[in-house]
């Protein structure tokens, strides 16, 4: 009977030839990795500071009328003793209840700038000036035009309208008067006018000692008017 020599398993080469193939890659693969090197650290970025937001900016804040009245002594101090030897009272400011504040109402858009209030009387002839001092720029007589209707209802003049109000002069200043119409009582003259940072409201029943306190007072100096026909007259006519 043959002898049978025994057979070597199949698939061992492969087994083999698998490991020597996966240590030689291996051996490759650690060969062929490059050895990190150590880089420098980056500089930190320089920090900026942030800006600071721009503010929106404050809004100016519109005047508003002034309901109390400071004594105001220099104010009270343009009014002389006496005119034409009829005595003027100047009434202490806390001897009456109004303010600056009630008398801008008469006038406007100016009169929320008006700061302080002097009133001063005479007893007979019968006659009442208001004294109000102005903040922020100066204010001309004919700045007042707007004003004139309700600043004769303030004295009491009921029914005013603008155009009996005339634009001429008395004591030697530019005055916006009024008289002689069916809205005031007969003899009864009204005047305002703007002088420096002031503005005056006067109401008397004798023209001769209102223009002698109006002379007294700050003013504009009197200018040429316009005539009848509305135009200013020449040199000649206005003296010069």
């Amino acid at each position: 009977m043959p002898i049978r020599r025994p057979v070597a398993p199949r698939g061992r080469p492969a087994v083999v030839a698998g490991v020597a193939l996966a240590l030689c890659v291996a051996g490759c693969s650690l060969e062929s990795v490059p050895t990190a090197t150590a880089s420098a650290p980056s500089a930190a970025p320089t920090a900026r500071p942030t800006p600071a937001p721009t503010p929106d900016p404050t809004p100016t804040p519109e005047p508003t009328p002034r309901f109390t009245n400071a004594p105001d002594p220099e104010l009270a101090a343009l009014f002389p003793e006496t005119v034409n030897g009829v005595p003027v009272v100047v009434a202490a400011a806390d001897t009456f209840a109004l303010t600056p504040g009630d008398v801008g109402l008469a006038y406007g858009e100016l009169g929320v700038r008006f700061a302080t209030l002097a009133i001063a009387y005479a007893e007979q002839p019968r006659l009442t000036v208001y004294a109000v001092r102005v903040d922020g720029s100066p204010v001309t007589t004919e700045d007042l035009e707007p004003y004139l209707a309700s600043a004769g209802r303030y004295v009491g003049i009921a029914g005013l309208e603008r155009e009996p109000w005339e634009l001429t002069e008395a004591g030697g200043h530019r005055v916006w008067t009024r008289a002689g119409d069916r809205a005031t009582a007969a003899g009864t003259v009204l005047y305002t006018w703007a002088g420096d940072e002031f503005v005056f409201l006067l109401i008397g029943t004798n023209d001769t000692v209102n223009r002698g306190l109006i002379g007294a007072l700050p003013g504009e100096p009197a200018v040429p008017v316009p005539s009848a026909s509305g135009d200013l007259p020449s040199a000649s006519e206005a003296g010069g």
